[in-house]
């Protein structure tokens, strides 16, 4: 900047807590612009919102209106929005209204659309038990009742359904990878009622089924690979980062566990 600025030149203005925001309300003279983040190779949903102040997956989603499990390079992802004065910015043109939140209105290009990660949060655990257990109660009555039911309440028992298939077609064939070390678990609204889970894993490439297995009473799960283990403290060590309901279907707690884990080359 030493030599000043120029008409047309565009500048780097940092993001902050002034005006940056992924929720609240504007004044009635100002108006919310959306901020964008354009995917990067091997860059997943979830590391986009973890990299992004830890933003819900789910209101990502909702932002882009993106339905699914992956999302291509390129694709320009609006990760929060800019406050603006109406009458004072240039960008004032491009705001979407004075209030943001998990449902805020977004225009995104056609081809811009595509899968999004399945339901991952970062919220408190307590806030979710309630409405897990009725889930899950919920469809142990409609097992019950139904005598069709059966096979998939027994399977269901085992944890070799969701994405057992998936995984069987990708080994067929292939080479498979083995190798043991420590599960460390998130939070998912993912698997309660359909066991499809998912997983973190940083050799695995997204989208490829994972068999992990619990040695310590022989257990075993299915689950779909998200992207990268975010690299921070938590994770250090870790085998693999599971969903909350795959551990709960391998019988551990919340909290770090021995595994291993098999998944093709």
């Amino acid at each position: 900047m030493e030599s000043g600025l120029s008409l047309g030149q565009q500048i780097k203005i940092p993001l902050n807590s002034s005006n940056f925001f992924q929720s609240g309300n504007a004044a009635a003279d100002e108006i919310f612009v959306p901020v964008y983040h354009k995917v990067k190779d091997k860059e997943g949903l979830y590391r986009v919102a973890f990299n992004h102040n830890d933003l819900p997956l789910e209101t990502l989603k909702q932002w882009n209106n993106i339905k699914g499990d992956a999302v291509k390079n390129g694709t320009k992802l609006i990760v929060g929005y800019l406050k603006v004065k109406t009458e004072l910015s240039g960008l004032a043109k491009n705001g979407i209204g004075t209030t943001i939140g998990s449902t805020a209105a977004a225009t995104v290009k056609a081809e811009e659309k595509k899968a999004a990660a399945p339901e991952i949060t970062n919220l408190p655990a307590e806030k979710k038990e309630t409405a897990k257990a009725e889930k899950k109660e919920n469809e142990k009555q409609k097992e019950g009742n139904d005598p069709k039911s059966k096979k998939t309440a027994s399977e269901k028992s085992t944890g070799e359904n969701g994405f057992k298939n998936l995984y069987e077609s990708q080994v067929t064939n292939s080479e498979t990878v083995e190798t043991t070390g420590t599960a460390g678990v998130f939070k998912s609204t993912s698997g309660w009622s359909d066991k499809k889970y998912y997983c973190l894993h940083n050799s695995a490439a997204a989208g490829m089924i994972v068999k992990i297995t619990n040695p310590a009473n022989g257990k075993s799960v299915f689950a779909k690979v998200l992207d990268l283990m975010p690299d921070i403290k938590q994770n250090e060590g870790l085998l693999i980062c599971i969903s909350n309901a795959a551990a709960e279907a391998l019988g551990t707690t919340e909290g770090n566990f021995n595994c291993s884990i098999n998944y093709s080359k």
